[in-house]
């Protein structure tokens, strides 16, 4: 009961400020757009917009590359910056609500600056705390297993992060176990990240974009696991020229071809990966039946439908086969798709709706003369978000939305000559959360970051589920498949 009426304490005291943070800015007028890369179209993540008239106002631009600040009206000097790209000024009449997007050139006026100094620990001056954002050129400097670039691998040099062990791609954070680190690829949960036994992780550097670690407490967009929150982003491609470009490595090779489908206004990347060491086994009498490569492909397109509306389509395919012979097999991999719907519907609410599909296999192969005994476990997600993005002043960003994920568990079938074959149809299940969240920004020195998460979890029936009284199996039902079982209500 104590616990509810918090709840709802939390609730109440977000939607006041929503509603007294909207009356207060109804005198003012908006600047908005989007901040993107003049070569490559890239929309640029984290850009800091700042007015010079008011050194107290700044913010960024979102995963999107979308920005959002309400200013009285009068004239201003914009300015824009981003690490690795040339400082953007310009100077603003601003009398109403317009759009001005933003294009960074990149800064290659120098060839090398060293600059030495005690950097500000992000932790003291942001509730948002654990935060890491993985730079993608620090990462193809880091000394890895066989020269192969590789996210995780990085990840686990950073504080607060242990490897599972030497080679493996799997890690703890803070204590917690592997299984309660939410990984995403746009939006699309990977359950499995790791190639070859885990000296290598599913991420092609090639096609990444932009990759955030959160050690702390998560944002209430994020739930399901208990630990971490890592969050990876795809590049969208090249919509300004073709580029090809790719690698030789000891054990495998990779190429990214990217380019515009019709320029500035929709471009794609095709990016792919595979080992080719099972190429050296068929040179060698003694081992040349036997089975070693993983392989990646990473796709993505976008379209520019208007100056408010962008549709993306993104996808993740990915396996491993290893086998010794006839004798014995093994194979997992991830195939993962997102559609993604951005639309901005007013110069303060930006939109993000998102069709997610998420199916992760793993099979298990044994053979001996006329004997065979196999294994299949196998998870399946489809997902359906949608967040909404509310910058109710410079001092105000507000969060919210819903998620329902339908998923589809086989926990284990088998099938062979040694035992009568058992086939799951798999279990499903439910999951819906609503969430709303306020960053609060009074003046420099305080600054909040306040949120409320519902989740609901509901048991689907089309399996025979048993009824435990301190461990014990009391009874057993059978749920019709089109009927509900227990739910589960937790709010964060």
């Amino acid at each position: 009961m104590i616990q509810s009426k918090a709840c709802a304490y939390l609730f109440s005291f977000l939607i006041l400020t929503f509603l007294s943070t909207a009356s207060l800015a109804q005198d003012k007028v908006v600047l908005s757009g989007t901040v993107k890369d003049n070569q490559t179209g890239e929309s640029i993540i984290r850009a800091i917009i700042r007015v010079k008239e008011l050194p107290n106002i700044g913010v960024f631009s979102n995963e999107y590359g979308f920005y959002s600040i309400s200013l009285a009206k009068g004239n201003y000097t914009i300015s824009v910056s981003q690490v690795g790209y040339e400082m953007y000024t310009n100077n603003i009449q601003i009398d109403s609500s317009i759009i001005n997007n933003i294009q960074l050139s990149a800064n290659n006026l120098l060839k090398e600056v060293v600059v030495e100094s005690s950097k500000k620990n992000n932790n003291l001056t942001k509730a948002q705390m654990g935060t890491e954002t993985l730079n993608m050129v620090a990462i193809s400097k880091v000394p890895v297993i066989f020269g192969e670039k590789d996210i995780l691998k990085t990840l686990q040099l950073l504080p607060g992060v242990k490897s599972a062990g030497e080679g493996n791609s799997g890690y703890y954070v803070r204590g917690g176990a592997a299984d309660q680190n939410l990984i995403l690829l746009d939006e699309a949960p990977v359950y499995n990240a790791s190639h070859l036994l885990g000296f290598f992780s599913t991420f092609n550097s090639d096609a990444i974009k932009d990759a955030t670690l959160i050690k702390g407490n998560s944002p209430a967009i994020y739930g399901g696991r208990l630990s971490s929150v890592l969050d990876v982003k795809m590049k969208e491609g090249n919509n300004k020229d073709y580029v090809v470009n790719g690698g030789l490595g000891l054990i495998s090779s990779r190429v990214s071809i990217e380019g515009p489908i019709q320029n500035d206004k929709s471009s794609f990347i095709l990016s792919g990966r595979r080992t080719y060491a099972d190429m050296f086994l068929k040179a060698t009498e003694k081992f040349k039946d036997n089975i070693l490569y993983f392989y990646d492909l990473n796709m993505k397109a976008n379209y520019t439908i208007n100056a408010k509306n962008k549709i993306y389509l993104s996808g993740y395919f990915g396996k491993d086969e290893l086998g010794l012979g006839d004798t014995f097999g093994i194979d997992w991999g991830n195939k993962t798709g997102t559609i993604r719907w951005n639309k901005i519907m007013s110069n303060k609410l930006f939109l993000n709706t998102s069709l997610i599909y998420s199916d992760y296999n793993y099979n298990v192969k044994l053979k001996n003369g006329e004997t065979n005994f196999n294994i299949n476990s196998n998870i399946k997600d489809v997902n359906l978000k949608q967040d909404y993005t509310f910058y109710a002043d410079p001092k105000n960003n507000l969060r919210f939305g819903f998620n329902t994920i339908l998923h589809t568990i086989t926990p284990s079938t088998f099938s062979g000559t040694v035992t009568n074959s058992l086939s799951k149809q798999g279990r499903n299940g439910l999951e819906n959360a609503i969430y709303l969240s306020n960053n609060y920004k009074p003046n420099n020195d305080l600054s909040f970051d306040v949120g409320l998460r519902v989740s609901a979890y509901t048991l689907m029936g089309g399996d025979d589920y048993n009824i435990y009284n301190n461990g014990n199996v009391q009874s057993t039902i059978k749920l019709a498949k089109s009927s509900f079982g227990k739910t589960y209500i937790n709010p964060e």
